[in-house]
């Protein structure tokens, strides 16, 4: 089956999800876990540690920046499950608004950390980060996570739970609790003109978090 925006749509509104083997292996293998990651909303808090690591950073947080590096450097490691269809097919689903990406910027402008994914309704569906600074990935999903609050949104799905989202709350749910989320979300009336503005136009460093 070709990955198109639609069939993409339609397989996370049902609870599926693609990966490959390797970035160079053509063939797309679906996915339901049994258990699906989560990261709870209002349960997500930054720690005192992530924020002094911001201030000393001197970070500049953005929204859709630069859609495609994010997607690029997060292939970027010596094992992926982003193909070259998985990458064109997300970056349709972004020029069509459904796909978005965090930026965090180094004081020269370098990508220090990023995450993307795609949005539906009011569901997030976080498809992977990066980071090339120490805690860039964290500092991208503290902002994320700012940003959907402020949306709206329900539920953020990570599909799997790693030791590392289990470090900033996120947690395992059954199959079955995972559906009735997201369906409950995919109704909810969220505002991606909210969550998905540039930057913040109130703060220096253009982040919603703090």
């Amino acid at each position: 089956m070709r990955l198109t925006p639609e069939v993409i749509v339609r397989a996370y509104a049902g609870g599926v999800f693609p990966m490959a083997e390797t970035a160079t292996d053509s063939d797309i293998h679906w996915f339901e876990p049994k258990r699906r990651g989560i990261l709870p909303i209002e349960g997500f808090h930054a720690s005192r540690s992530l924020a002094r690591s911001r201030r000393r950073g001197h970070f500049r947080f953005s929204c859709d920046g630069d859609f495609t590096g994010v997607v690029r450097a997060c292939a970027d490691r010596p094992v992926t499950w982003i193909n070259a269809e998985i990458f064109g097919v997300f970056e349709a689903l972004h020029g069509l608004g459904l796909a978005h990406s965090i930026e965090v910027r180094s004081p020269d402008g370098t990508l220090a950390g990023g995450v993307y994914g795609l949005a539906l309704g009011g569901a997030f569906f976080a498809e992977s980060m990066v980071s090339r600074v120490t805690d860039g990935s964290k500092l991208a999903l503290a902002e994320l996570m700012a940003r959907l609050r402020r949306g709206g949104f329900r539920l953020v799905d990570t599909q799997y739970l790693t030791p590392h989202l289990a470090s900033l709350g996120g947690i395992e749910i059954p199959r079955h609790a995972y559906r009735t989320l997201l369906a409950e979300a995919l109704e909810a009336e969220a505002r991606p003109d909210l969550a998905f503005v540039p930057v913040n136009p109130d703060r220096e460093d253009g982040a919603f978090w703090s």
